[in-house]
């Protein structure tokens, strides 16, 4: 039996192109890259070609990509650097309720700093109110976080419409994405939307763990959070990991070269699984009001978040994977804490539902066959397990 990988958001497959890429660099062109000499030239050649890639995904300039050891760091640095660069001018700070833990345990952090965090609700598909945002604006404010993707139920924020709020009311205020599960999904142009920074993570798009990106815009000014050496122009120290800012790289080139007919199957692949999920007594599908093409459509194109009344989504994510098949009970970055979903809440899910619900997330690995096979071990197990709680 083949093992069925539903949990893509928590982390993905290596691309084996990227694998190959990484050992050559490991072991061939391993100098470091602010050495002066032959071997630091080579090495320092990997970081420019992918800031060129980089580049041309994003459409900004290889100057404003900068190097992190994951999302995480890519948002402290965002978030902590900019607070402390802006304080002065300030101390609010906007964001929303459904961010993910490392958005928003660095805003606790800030406000225990003296900060002030206005935190946005959602309406039931988990998306941002665009008067609320607005209303939420003051000239004090100096930051607005908002997620492109959400990582538990897939909503995706209307990030243009917000930023032309933001820059509208507070011109000099930086807006903040966390893009992590929307880059290598969606095509996002920060310059041209009005992002002023933008975090990306490596191991969420094929690349290896351990590697993440920041884009910084033009004319931004941070506080570094990183001191040491003075790599990347003193904004972020330390050795670059070259091996892994290359296969980042390569995996983000590889994603974006298939990327119409990739997102254009994962949709069907959703589309199909939702139709047929929402069939077997009991299960819902978060994140949609009405369900149909157009609502999903409006969805990250590889997150389902599926509820089944009356069964554990512990129990359940053990039954399927006694199946082979590997989903997830929420964010892999909160899964083993006992406090209920602060999106699942935010969305105002049922209170019997809180912890009743998975969360299936695809790949481009991901086949028909393969939630096909999903899709048979729901209708198996779902009236077994709810048979049995009934005892």
């Amino acid at each position: 039996m083949n093992d069925i990988y539903l949990d893509n958001s928590a982390t993905t497959k290596v691309f084996d192109e990227v694998a190959s890429l990484m050992r050559d660099v490991m072991v061939s062109d391993y100098g470091n890259p602010s050495s002066l000499h032959h071997m630091g030239v080579e090495a320092e050649k990997h970081l420019r070609s992918a800031s060129e890639t980089f580049s041309n995904i994003l459409g900004c300039g290889e100057k404003n990509i900068y190097y992190t050891s994951g999302g995480t760091e890519s948002d402290n640095m965002a978030l902590i650097g900019a607070a402390r660069a802006l304080e002065r001018r300030g101390k609010k700070i906007v964001t929303t309720a459904i961010e993910h833990p490392a958005v928003i345990n660095t805003m606790k952090y800030l406000e225990k700093e003296g900060f002030e965090v206005t935190y946005l609700g959602t309406d039931k598909s988990g998306r941002i109110s665009l008067e609320e945002l607005e209303s939420s604006l003051t000239e004090d404010t100096i930051l607005v976080s908002i997620m492109h993707t959400n990582n538990e139920i897939g909503s995706v924020q209307p990030l243009e419409e917000a930023a032309g709020i933001i820059k509208g009311k507070c011109r000099e205020c930086y807006f903040h994405v966390d893009a992590v599960q929307g880059f290598g999904k969606a095509r996002i142009l920060p310059a041209k939307t009005g992002i002023d920074l933008m975090s990306i993570s490596s191991h969420k798009i094929h690349g290896p763990k351990g590697c993440g990106a920041l884009y910084v815009g033009d004319n931004v000014r941070l506080v570094p959070v990183v001191y040491g050496g003075g790599q990347q122009k003193g904004l972020r120290s330390g050795t670059e990991n070259v091996p892994g800012i290359a296969g980042m790289a390569l995996a983000a080139k590889m994603l974006y070269e298939k990327y119409d007919d990739d997102v254009t199957r994962l949709y069907d692949l959703k589309k199909y699984f939702i139709e047929n999920a929402e069939q077997i007594e009991g299960v819902s599908i978060n994140g949609l009001t009405e369900g149909g093409t157009d609502e999903i459509m409006q969805t990250a194109p590889h997150i389902i978040s599926v509820s089944v009344k009356d069964v554990r989504a512990e129990v359940l994510l053990h039954a399927l994977e006694d199946k082979g098949i590997y989903v997830s009970a929420g964010s892999a970055c909160s899964t083993h804490k006992r406090t209920p979903s602060a999106t699942l809440s935010a969305i105002g899910l049922d209170k019997e539902l809180l912890e009743s619900t998975v969360r299936l997330s695809m790949s481009v690995f991901t086949t028909k066959e393969d939630m096909d096979a999903a899709l048979s071990a729901f209708n198996e197990l779902v009236p077994a397990l709810r048979r049995f709680t009934r005892r």
